[in-house]
C-alpha cells in the first residue's frame, strides 16, 4: 500500500469538490498508481482496495465528520437514512425495526459486529464487486478496463446466474437487495450544491449499460442519503439469506420480498428481489406476476419461486444456486405473510 494524504471534509460541497474522480473511474486507469483524490466514509472497502494494490490515491477525503450525514430522520416523503449512518445504527433504530424489519435484519446480519459499527450504508451500496478476479492485481478483467471476464470459464461458483455475460459479477450489497424491494431512492449532491434524487433500482447499473461501474455516481458527486417511502398499509416484508457461514460472509443467495395484500389476504402487488444473483439486484418479475391476485399459500409460493428462475443462465460451477434460490424465495414469501 502506497502512502497517501488525508483530508476531513467539513461540508458536502467541500468533499465533492476535493474528490477528483469516482473509485470506478480510478480503477479503470492503467495501473494502480493514478494519484487521484477519492472519497471514503467508514473506509472498509477503500482500504481493502488500497491493500490489494488496485488503486493508489494521492489523497483520501473523509466524509465521516460532515454534520447530519449520519442522521436517521422521518420526513413527509418517508424515512431518510444519511449515507454515513452505520449499519449497526440502522439495525438498532426503532423506526427501521418497526416499519422496515427486512432492512433491519439484512444490515443487522451483514459482516461482523466490529465492521457493522464502522461500515456505512452509503459505502455498503457503493462498494466494488467481490469477484476474486476483479480483486486480484494479476488480472486485468473487463471491469478494470481489460478485455476478458475470467470468471465465465474459470472459478465461478459464487458468480451470477442472471445477466452474467459479458461480466459475471454479483452485486456485493445485501442492503441493496432489500432497499430495491422497498422502492428506495438515493439523494446525491455535487460540489455546486446541485442535488438529484434517483430511484435506487435505476441508480445501479449493469454491464449492459456500463462495463466498468456498478452505479451512476458522477465525479464530484456524493451520495448523501437513502430515502425509504412509507410502506402501504397491509404490506408485509421479509429478507432471507444463505451463506457458507452464518456470519462474516457474503451470501451465496439472498432474497427480499415485499407483499401488499387486501383485507382478504389476496396479493395486490409484490416485489421479489434476488441478491447475489446478478450484477445488480435482480427483480423476479415473473414471480411477482405469479403472486398478484392470489391468496398467498404454499402452492402460490412454490409457483412463484419456480417462476423466479425463468431466464436463468447458470455457469459451470454455480448451478446449485437454482435450487438454493427456489427454496429461499418460497420461504421468504411464506415468512412475509405468516
Amino acid at each position: 500500500m502506497k502512502p497517501f494524504a488525508t483530508l476531513r471534509a467539513p461540508t458536502i460541497a467541500a468533499a465533492a469538490a476535493s474528490a477528483s474522480t469516482t473509485m470506478a473511474e480510478a480503477m479503470t486507469r492503467a495501473g494502480p498508481a493514478n494519484g487521484v483524490a477519492l472519497l471514503r466514509a467508514g473506509g472498509i472497502d477503500v482500504l481493502d482496495l488500497l491493500k490489494e494494490d488496485l488503486v493508489a490515491p494521492a489523497m483520501l477525503v473523509s466524509v465521516i465528520d460532515i454534520p447530519g450525514l449520519d442522521a436517521i430522520r422521518e420526513d413527509a416523503d418517508g424515512l431518510h437514512i444519511g449515507a454515513a449512518a452505520t449499519l449497526a445504527a440502522i439495525a438498532a433504530h426503532p423506526l427501521v425495526r418497526e416499519r422496515y424489519p427486512a432492512l433491519a435484519s439484512a444490515v443487522g446480519h451483514s459482516a461482523s459486529p466490529q465492521i457493522r459499527n464502522v461500515a456505512t450504508l452509503g459505502g455498503n451500496l457503493l462498494q466494488r464487486p467481490r469477484c476474486w478476479y476483479f480483486r486480484s492485481a494479476a488480472y486485468r478483467c473487463l471491469r478494470k478496463g481489460g478485455g476478458h471476464c475470467f470468471a465465465l470459464n474459470g472459478e465461478n461458483q459464487y458468480h451470477a446466474i442472471f445477466d452474467n455475460h459479458p461480466c459475471a459479477i454479483v452485486h456485493p450489497s445485501t442492503a441493496a437487495t432489500v432497499l430495491v424491494a422497498l422502492g428506495a431512492f438515493v439523494d446525491l449532491a455535487d460540489a455546486h450544491g446541485t442535488s438529484r434524487r434517483v430511484r435506487l433500482e435505476n441508480f445501479l447499473v449493469g454491464p449492459a449499460i456500463d462495463l466498468q461501474r456498478e452505479n451512476d455516481l458522477q465525479p464530484h458527486e456524493i451520495l448523501t442519503a437513502i430515502v425509504l417511502p412509507t410502506p402501504p398499509s397491509g404490506a408485509r416484508m421479509a429478507h432471507l439469506r444463505q451463506g457458507e457461514r452464518d456470519s462474516m460472509d457474503w451470501p451465496l443467495a439472498d432474497v427480499a420480498v415485499l407483499i401488499e395484500m387486501d383485507s382478504g389476504r389476496t396479493c395486490t402487488r409484490a416485489a421479489i428481489i434476488l441478491g447475489a444473483a446478478a450484477p445488480v439486484p435482480h427483480r423476479a418479475r415473473a414471480a411477482e406476476a405469479a403472486l398478484r391476485g392470489r391468496v398467498i399459500d404454499d402452492d402460490a409460493a412454490r409457483e412463484a419461486a419456480r417462476a423466479a428462475l425463468d431466464g436463468a443462465t447458470p455457469l459451470a460451477k454455480n448451478v446449485y444456486k437454482l435450487k438454493l434460490f427456489e427454496t429461499l424465495i418460497r420461504r421468504a414469501i411464506l415468512t412475509a405473510v405468516a
